[in-house]
């Protein structure tokens, strides 16, 4: 959401969302710098967004704003900072150490926006980079810029970047939010790319207009058959394990350990979403 835009702060509010970014970067002109400071804060003092979580989206490092942006974001009541155009592990050491000079909270978390080649280059130096690391976000369109890349529905252009971006986040256990989808009227396209990016790994997806929120909740949450299949593999699994054997077999298929965690984490998530709705 651009920091300069009270009506969409307003309503963030009441969107069926896990998380808000608050954007000082691109979606404010050079001369709002200032203004979208004071209505960002303004919107978190106010409160009322719940248990989504609330993330500030500074300027990249190099810019004459970035530092003035984390001390704000040291100071603002948030969850984490989203550092963009990051490319290599000292964009990250850097801005974690004006944070702590600034006396941001432990619990302060950064998140990566990786869009640029350098950044793919580095992913798992980036990855590595601070403790206070929490995930990345895939940024495709600055990517394809790059590249010179044509827009694809499947995406080829950006397959080893994306795959590589996953491979450094969970190499170090950080969630990975896949790219936003630009046409927010096509439904079809957006619906492709959120069944594309859950099959690749990603945790979630970053959205630019709140008609994408359904559409990605239902695809990014897990199945109703999903579930009923974890549970099956999950009390198949420990089956075995009570009759002291190391693997078991369902519907002609074996099952280790590494399918039961598997199948534990996908019950976890949907117990939580099932929690987050019914209140």
């Amino acid at each position: 959401m651009p920091g300069t835009n009270a009506r969409a702060m307003e309503k963030a509010r009441d969107l069926p969302t896990d998380g808000l970014i608050f954007d000082l970067e691109d979606s404010v002109a050079p001369n709002a710098k200032e203004g979208a400071r004071a209505q960002i804060a303004a919107a978190l003092e106010r409160g009322g967004y719940g248990r989504r979580e609330c993330l500030l989206r500074v300027n990249g490092p190099g810019t004459p704003w970035h530092e003035d942006d984390l001390r704000f974001g040291a100071a603002l009541s948030i969850d984490g900072v989203v550092l963009p155009k990051v490319e290599g592990a000292r964009d990250v050491a850097a801005s974690g150490a004006v944070l702590g000079a600034a006396r941001a909270p432990a619990g302060l978390s950064l998140w990566c926006m990786m869009e640029t080649p350098r950044a793919f280059l580095h992913a798992e130096a980036i990855a590595g980079a601070s403790d206070r690391l929490a995930g990345f976000i895939i940024g495709t369109e600055d990517l394809a810029k790059d590249l010179g890349a044509r827009a694809r529905p499947d995406r080829l252009p950006f397959i080893a970047s994306l795959g590589i971006a996953l491979l450094a986040a969970r190499s170090f256990g950080l969630a990975a939010l896949d790219a936003v989808y630009p046409d927010f009227n096509d439904d079809d396209g957006f619906a492709a790319q959120c069944r594309q990016g859950r099959d690749l790994g990603f945790d979630g997806k970053t959205l630019i207009h709140p008609r994408q929120i359904a559409i990605a909740n239902t695809l990014f949450a897990p199945e109703p058959r999903e579930i009923e299949a974890a549970r099956r593999l999950i009390a198949a699994f420990d089956a075995a394990q009570t009759a002291g054997q190391g693997i078991a077999t369902l519907d002609g298929k074996m099952i280790e350990r590494l399918h039961a965690d598997a199948a534990r984490r996908l019950l976890a998530l949907a117990a939580e979403i099932a929690a987050r709705e019914a209140r």
